[in-house]
């Protein structure tokens, strides 16, 4: 099992090599806004455990292994912030879905995405949700922002 911090060089590389013939370690630590040293630390990791081949200087290569885990990833991640637009939630969605992604188990993903699922086929629900959802914000119910005493 990965680490949070290993997912997300997976899902980047995974996500890079979508659209680019050549995955370079420069091109992960663009993209990710770290350091060279951090990317090869966390390429060493990923390739000791079959994820993706790396010789020095060269570029990456997923592994049939790591291409699954990383289209997983990606997906999981777009379940993620389908649900938190289906929710309405008034917040950073990729950031939010980013924080979530890595403690919630996969039975909590399949009814999210179950859930996501649901109310795109059920437009009559969805607008039914969207409605009870104004009515609790425009009468200040649920929780509020912090601690008040």
């Amino acid at each position: 099992m990965l680490s949070p911090s290993l997912e997300d060089y997976l899902e980047e590389i995974y996500r890079f090599s979508l659209h680019n013939d050549v995955v370079r370690v420069s091109d992960i630590a663009t993209c990710l806004d770290v350091t060279m040293p951090s990317v090869n630390n966390a390429i060493r990791k990923l390739s000791s455990e079959d994820y993706l081949v790396y010789k020095k200087y060269r570029e990456l290569v997923l592994t049939d292994k790591g291409r699954r885990l990383g289209k997983f990833l990606v997906e999981r991640n777009s379940i993620l912030q389908e649900f938190l637009k289906v929710i309405y939630s008034n917040c950073d969605i990729k950031a939010e879905a980013e924080a979530m992604e890595h403690y919630l188990t996969m039975p909590s993903i399949r009814s999210i995405e179950s859930l996501v699922d649901f109310f795109e086929k059920n437009s009559a629900c969805r607008q039914k949700f969207l409605e009870h959802y104004r009515h609790r914000s425009e009468q200040g119910l649920g929780l509020v922002n912090g601690y008040r005493e």
